[in-house]
C-alpha cells in the first residue's frame, strides 16, 4: 500500500498514517459485503454458495442496490467482476499458505505481509504445494493503520473491472479483524526487485521498454474509462511483472475516482509514496489524472538509470534522482553516463535519448503540460520500433564476417574470369570495398 507523507522521508516500505476505521464503520461495511457483493464465489462455473446465505429477497434487494452503486461509482469500460469474486474463510488461506509459514511471505509493506499459496484452479479451494494455481494473499498487520479503508478499495476498484495489464483480484477474506485479499501469483516479482535487488538478473533494454509500455497500457485504461480512476500510487514496487514479463498495475488502496463535471481535479488528503507523487499534489493536495504521468515518468527514470528515485546512501546532492539527473537527459554524452551500468551499452542511443526526452515531457511541473498517457503509450512504441545499433564488438565482427565473405565472393567471382580480366575485376572489387567501408564510417 502507499505510504502517507509527513515531516520526513520514509521508506518504501513505511505505514501510512490513515485513520484506523471504528468497529462501527467495520461492521458496517462487513454486513453490506454480506449482503452485497460477495455472495458467490470466483469459480468461473457461475459460482457456488459458501455458507452466506444469499437466497432471502432481502438480500437479493441489497446485491442489487449494492451493484447499481458499485456501477454508477465505477467506469463503465471495464468488465464487472463484483460476482466472481470468492469469499475464503480464514482456515482455507491458512491451508493455501501453510498456515501463513514464513517461507512462503513473497513480500512486506504498509498493509502487511504477502504469502505465496496454493489454490485449484477451478474452484479455488485451498490445495498441496504445486497442486491447481499458485495465488498471492495479502494478509494485513493487525498493528496496520492502513486496514480496513485501503482493503475497501481494493475490491471496490481492482475487483470491478477486468485488463491485461492490472492485477487479477480472485477473492478476499476478513476474520478476527483481519483483512486479507487473495491474486493471481505474478511469478517474476515486482520491477523493484529487479531493477534494485542485490544480484538480481540485469534486465535488457527490450525488456525494460516492454514493461513500460504494459504499465503505461495499465494507467492508459484507468484514465480513459467513462470515470477516470487515479492510481495514485504509481511506482517499481507496484507494477509486478508474470513469466513473461508482461507488466501489470497491483494494489489500488489509494486509488481514487477522478474528477467530474467539468473540474480538473480532485482534492484529497496527500498519500503516496516519497519521489513518485507529482509535486503540485505535495503541495496543495490537488489531484489531477495527470499527476499518475508524472510518476510514470519517474519510473521510466528509474529504468533508465537503474537508480531508487530517492536514496540517501547516494552523494550529496544525487539523493533525489529528479533533480540530479533531469539536466542530463537530453544530451547524449550526459545520458550516457547515467545509463544502468548492466546494459552495457546495448541499447540505441536514439532510443535511450528519446526516451529522456519523455520523461521531462512527465516531469514537467505544470501538469497540464504533461502529456496524457495515450501519449506516453504511443511514445514509447515508437522508442520501441528504434532498432539497437551494434557496440563495437558486434561492429567488428560484423566487419569480420563481411570481409570473410567478400574475399570468399572474390575468389568465387575470379574462378569464373578469363586471366587477362582478373586484375581489373580486383581493381573494380576493391573500389567497391572502400566505398562500403565509407558507408559505416
Amino acid at each position: 500500500m502507499g505510504n502517507c507523507f509527513g515531516t520526513h522521508p520514509v521508506d518504501h516500505n513505511s505505514q501510512c498514517t490513515t485513520k484506523p476505521s471504528s468497529p462501527e464503520e467495520t461492521e458496517k461495511f462487513k454486513e453490506s459485503l454480506q449482503n452485497g457483493l460477495a455472495h458467490k464465489n470466483g469459480n468461473g462455473n457461475g459460482g457456488k454458495e459458501n455458507g452466506i446465505s444469499s437466497t432471502s429477497a432481502r438480500e437479493e434487494k441489497s446485491s442489487r442496490e449494492l451493484q447499481e452503486t458499485a456501477s454508477s461509482s465505477m467506469p463503465a469500460s471495464g468488465k464487472i467482476l463484483s460476482t466472481t469474486l470468492k469469499i475464503f474463510t480464514l482456515s482455507e488461506l491458512k491451508a493455501a499458505t501453510r498456515n501463513f509459514r514464513p517461507d512462503t511471505v513473497l513480500g512486506e509493506g504498509g498493509f502487511g505481509r504477502v504469502f505465496k499459496g496454493w489454490v485449484d484452479d477451478k474452484t479455488y479451494a485451498p490445495s498441496k504445494v504445486g497442486v491447481g494455481m499458485a495465488v498471492a494473499v495479502k494478509k494485513s498487520n493487525p498493528d496496520s493503520s492502513q486496514g480496513l479503508q485501503e482493503w475497501q478499495a481494493e475490491v471496490k476498484f481492482l475487483g470491478k473491472f477486468s485488463h491485461p495489464n492490472l492485477v487479477k483480484l480472485l477473492g478476499y477474506c476478513w476474520e478476527d479483524n483481519q483483512f486479507l485479499l487473495v491474486y493471481e501469483y505474478m511469478q517474476k516479482g515486482s520491477l523493484e526487485n529487479h531493477l534494485f535487488r542485490s544480484g538480481a538478473e540485469p534486465l535488457t533494454w527490450e525488456t525494460r521498454l516492454k514493461i513500460a509500455i504494459g504499465a503505461a497500457q495499465g494507467l492508459a485504461h484507468l484514465h480513459n474509462s467513462e470515470k477516470s480512476v487515479i492510481y495514485r500510487d504509481f511506482k517499481a514496487s507496484n507494477i509486478l511483472l508474470d513469466g513473461y514479463y508482461n507488466a501489470k498495475l497491483s494494489d489500488f488502496g489509494l486509488a481514487k475516482l477522478g474528477p467530474i463535471n467539468g473540474n480538473s481535479h480532485v482534492t484529497t488528503r496527500v498519500m503516496g509514496t516519497y519521489g513518485y507523487a507529482a509535486p503540485e499534489y505535495v503541495a496543495t493536495g490537488h489531484l489531477y489524472v495527470k499527476s499518475d504521468v508524472y510518476g510514470f515518468g519517474v519510473v521510466l527514470l528509474e529504468m533508465l538509470t537503474g537508480l531508487r528515485a530517492l536514496d540517501t546512501n547516494r552523494p550529496s546532492g544525487e539523493h533525489n534522482l529528479v533533480e540530479w539527473a533531469k539536466h542530463s537527459l537530453t544530451e547524449k554524452r550526459k545520458l550516457k553516463k547515467i545509463m544502468d551500468p548492466r546494459l552495457e551499452e546495448k541499447y540505441p542511443l536514439k532510443a535511450a535519448l528519446q526516451a529522456g526526452e519523455l520523461i521531462l515531457m512527465c516531469l514537467e511541473s505544470d501538469p497540464k503540460n504533461r502529456p496524457s498517457m495515450e501519449e506516453v503509450l504511443e511514445t514509447l512504441e515508437k522508442i520501441s520500433a528504434i532498432n539497437e545499433k551494434p557496440n563495437k564488438e558486434s561492429k567488428a565482427s560484423t566487419s569480420q564476417r563481411k570481409g570473410k565473405r567478400q574475399e570468399e565472393q572474390q575468389g568465387h567471382w575470379n574462378n569464373h574470369r578469363s586471366p587477362r580480366h582478373a586484375a581489373a575485376g580486383t581493381g573494380t572489387r576493391n573500389n567497391q570495398r572502400s566505398s562500403t567501408a565509407r558507408s559505416y564510417r
